[in-house]
C-alpha cells in the first residue's frame, strides 16, 4: 500500500519473496508455538534459494509473474490522490524525524546482508531488505515498532520544546519589526512637515515680495 494513500495497489513481489512466504508458512505449520530467529531463518532460505534447480524454482517464478499481472492490471485503474505537494521550509536546529520500524529493521539486517553476499548492489540490498520486512511475521515486528513509537514520542517532544522556543524570538522579532516600521513613519511625516514648512516660508517670501513691489509702483506712478 502506498504511505497515506490505501487504494493503492500493493506493490508486487519478487519468486524469492513468493519462497520464503512458503517457507514460513510451512513452518508455522509445523511448529506453531516456535518462535522463530528472523535471521537464521532468512541465512537458511537464502542457502536452500541458491541450491534449488530451475524447475524448483519455476513455482515461485509463475506466482511472482502472475503477481506482477495483477499489479499492473491494478496500476491501470488507479488514479492518484489530486493535489499538490508543497516543499515545506526545514528548519536546522529542529530535531530529526525518527526513524520507522522498517529504517530500524533495515539498519540491523542490512550489515548481516552485505556480509552473506558482498556482490549485491545497493539496490538489490535494499529490495532483498523489504521481501525480509513483507515476509516477517507481526509479532517479530513489534520490537521495532516499539521502538519507533518511543523515538516517535520524544521526538514531538523535542519539536513541541522546540517551538516554544522560538515563539519568545518570533515575539521579539515582530516587536522590532513594528519599531522599525513606527521610526519610518516618523521620519516621513518629519520629511512631510519640513517640506510644508518651506512651501509656506517660500509662499510668505513670494507674499512680501509681491507686497514690495505695489508700494514701489504705487510710489513711483504720479499722483
Amino acid at each position: 500500500m502506498g504511505k497515506g494513500d490505501r487504494k493503492k495497489p500493493r506493490g508486487k513481489m519478487s519468486s524469492y519473496a513468493f519462497f520464503v512466504q512458503t517457507c514460513r508458512e510451512k513452518h508455522k505449520k509445523k511448529h506453531p508455538d516456535a518462535s522463530v530467529n528472523f535471521s537464521e531463518f532468512s541465512k537458511k532460505c537464502s542457502e536452500r534459494w541458491k541450491t534449488m534447480s530451475a524447475k524448483e524454482k519455476g513455482k515461485f517464478e509463475d506466482m511472482a509473474k502472475a503477481d506482477k499481472a495483477r499489479y499492473e492490471r491494478e496500476m491501470k485503474t488507479y488514479i492518484p490522490p489530486k493535489g499538490e505537494t508543497k516543499k515545506k521550509f526545514k528548519d536546522p536546529n529542529a530535531s530529526k524525524r525518527p526513524p520507522s520500524a522498517f529504517f530500524l529493521f533495515c539498519s540491523e539486517y542490512r550489515p548481516k546482508i552485505k556480509g552473506e553476499h558482498p556482490g549485491l548492489s545497493i539496490g538489490d540490498v535494499a529490495k532483498k531488505l523489504g521481501e525480509m520486512w513483507n515476509n516477517t511475521a507481526a509479532d517479530d515486528k513489534q520490537p521495532y515498532k516499539k521502538k519507533a513509537a518511543k523515538l516517535k514520542e520524544k521526538y514531538e517532544k523535542d519539536i513541541a520544546a522546540h517551538r516554544a522556543k522560538g515563539k519568545p524570538d518570533a515575539a521579539k522579532k515582530k516587536k522590532k519589526e513594528l519599531s522599525r516600521l513606527k521610526r519610518a513613519r516618523k521620519r516621513r511625516k518629519g520629511r512631510k512637515m519640513k517640506r510644508m514648512r518651506k512651501r509656506r516660508k517660500m509662499k510668505k517670501r513670494r507674499k512680501k515680495k509681491m507686497m514690495m513691489n505695489k508700494r514701489n509702483t504705487e510710489h513711483l506712478s504720479p499722483g
